[in-house]
């Protein structure tokens, strides 16, 4: 819903590949199918498989960048398939950030942060917590941008049927308990912005009769999802020269799109917003959809900068920190995402903590948070609203 909606853009020539005519046509002759004005989109192009062949053939005759777009809806590979190693560059599009959208404009550059030169941080956003909730829900997806309401939740609904219903059988994977997968998927949706177990994941999975699917029907939903983009876990931060001990390395749970994350869970916006009481722990659901609201726009700003985000908790559960961007020199920016609007000296211990610990190797610290203003508080840490932070 994201990456053919791009490429529609670029197209010069346009193949689809999920369509039955244009498959047999790929298939039959697929050096004669990537003729056309460049670049060519070959839209669903692991329908056809012999076109990956095809383009690498097309790019060994000719080098010229840009010829070719190929979109998929995973990167599984045939058996003797060509890598494209050298000739074909591998992009991971995500959901659209609240600055794509249009919702606000960004007053804050990731990349500026990342530079260490402490830049001066200012800027108003008009943006309530009424309105972040509502994107949580309204999802990134440019495909689904134009529905509201009833059409956009029959929409979401019917991108996850599709999920459990064609695209693991497409993948290899026959699934005989359809309502296992949506549990499962249900569960991991609860467990968004936490490190909690597959285990415990598998656990809340559990049927009516109180049945839990087993380990190795589970184990194959994750990878797969993972295959398919649905689900997009946050690793955790483990420094090449760690001078911090005792660091743990489960990694946070996300859903490609928040969206996806309420929907499974049946949450509108006004059910967030309303829902102190729905709560993970001691955590409103509110929260943790919207640090994985908050992941989502700094993973991409972090992909455009080259950098390498993560999160960073230690075993003991003392110290945590939600994302870390992570430069290739090994050097960071230390990042917590909260709720609330204001921003008080609990909310930065954490990260006063890091740069204790590492020192130089941090070069800038803030809050990304809901209230209507970005500034640098006495201490050195930026506060920013998620509205305001930009590539």
């Amino acid at each position: 819903m994201g990456k053919t909606e791009s490429a529609l853009r670029l197209a010069g020539t346009i193949r689809r590949c999920d369509r039955p005519a244009e498959q047999a046509l790929g298939t039959a002759d697929p050096d004669a199918f990537l003729r056309g004005a460049p670049p060519v989109l070959l839209d669903e192009w692991q329908r056809v498989p012999a076109v990956w062949d095809a383009v690498k053939r097309a790019v060994d005759a000719d080098a010229e960048p840009g010829r070719f777009l190929l979109t998929g809806s995973s990167h599984r590979m045939a058996a003797g398939t060509h890598s494209g190693a050298g000739r074909i560059l591998a992009v991971r599009m995500r959901p659209m950030t609240l600055s794509e959208r249009g919702v606000c404009r960004p007053a804050v550059s990731l990349r500026d942060l990342l530079t260490g030169s402490r830049p001066g941080i200012a800027g108003e956003c008009p943006l309530t917590l009424a309105d972040y909730t509502q994107e949580i829900v309204a999802s990134g997806f440019p495909g689904l941008r134009a529905f509201q309401g009833r059409a956009l939740r029959a929409q979401l609904d019917g991108y996850l049927a599709r999920i459990v219903d064609t695209d693991f059988e497409e993948l290899g994977l026959r699934i005989r308990r359809p309502d296992t997968l949506r549990r499962w998927l249900a569960a991991y949706a609860a467990a968004t912005a936490t490190t909690a177990s597959y285990e415990t994941i598998r656990d809340a999975a559990s049927s009516g009769d109180g049945r839990t699917p087993a380990k190795s029907t589970t184990i194959p939903y994750r990878d797969i999802l993972q295959r398919l983009w649905i689900i997009d876990p946050l690793p955790a931060w483990i420094p090449s020269a760690n001078p911090i001990a005792r660091l743990s390395a489960p990694p946070k749970h996300h859903l490609a799109d928040p969206a996806l994350a309420a929907r499974l869970l049946g949450m509108n916006a006004d059910r967030l917003l309303a829902g102190a009481s729905v709560t993970q722990g001691a955590t409103p659901l509110l929260g943790t959809l919207f640090e994985s609201l908050a992941t989502l726009c700094l993973r991409v700003c972090a992909q455009a900068a080259e950098a390498r985000p993560a999160h960073l908790r230690v075993r003991s559960g003392q110290h945590e920190i939600d994302l870390i961007i992570e430069r290739d020199d090994g050097r960071v920016v230390a990042l917590e995402i909260k709720l609330g609007a204001a921003v008080n000296d609990d909310d930065v211990r954490h990260l006063h903590w890091l740069k204790r610990e590492s020192g130089e190797r941090v070069l800038d610290l803030a809050v990304i948070n809901t209230g209507p203003q970005a500034y640098r508080r006495p201490d050195g840490v930026a506060v920013i609203p998620l509205g305001l932070i930009g590539c």
